[in-house]
């Protein structure tokens, strides 16, 4: 009967362990977005107060197309060769950005407290 017990509780535990790691990865951190280009941030974007808008980021004569509409963001085109930036979609989650290797483009949810690394502190 306490092995069954123990069992149960196990079980729930790791449930609501898997349930609330779910919750924190797929819900983003805030609505600034950084674009990050070679390293560098190029531009920072707030989702929630922005306009449909689409512009280019460029690295050494190759663009991404990065699209913002509706409070999301994507990369809607690029010059590389096996399109997976494009293939991302809109940016959902802060443990998955939008990256784009041949381009060197990172685009991803920010920090809203602080610019500082959580590790840093």
């Amino acid at each position: 009967m306490k092995y069954k017990v123990l069992v149960l509780i196990c079980v729930l535990l790791a449930l609501l362990g898997a349930v609330g790691s779910a919750l924190v990865l797929l819900s983003p951190s805030g609505r600034r977005v950084n674009i990050i280009s070679d390293g560098k941030l190029v531009r920072q974007i707030d989702l929630s107060s922005r306009e449909n808008t689409s512009f280019k980021v460029s690295f050494k004569g190759r663009t991404n197309t990065v699209e913002v509409k509706d409070g999301k963001i994507r990369v809607s085109d690029a010059d590389c060769p096996d399109k997976t930036c494009v293939k991302s979609g809109w940016l959902s989650s802060s443990a998955m950005p939008i990256v784009c290797l041949p381009n060197r483009l990172v685009i991803e949810f920010s920090d809203e407290e602080s610019e500082v690394d959580a590790l840093a502190r």
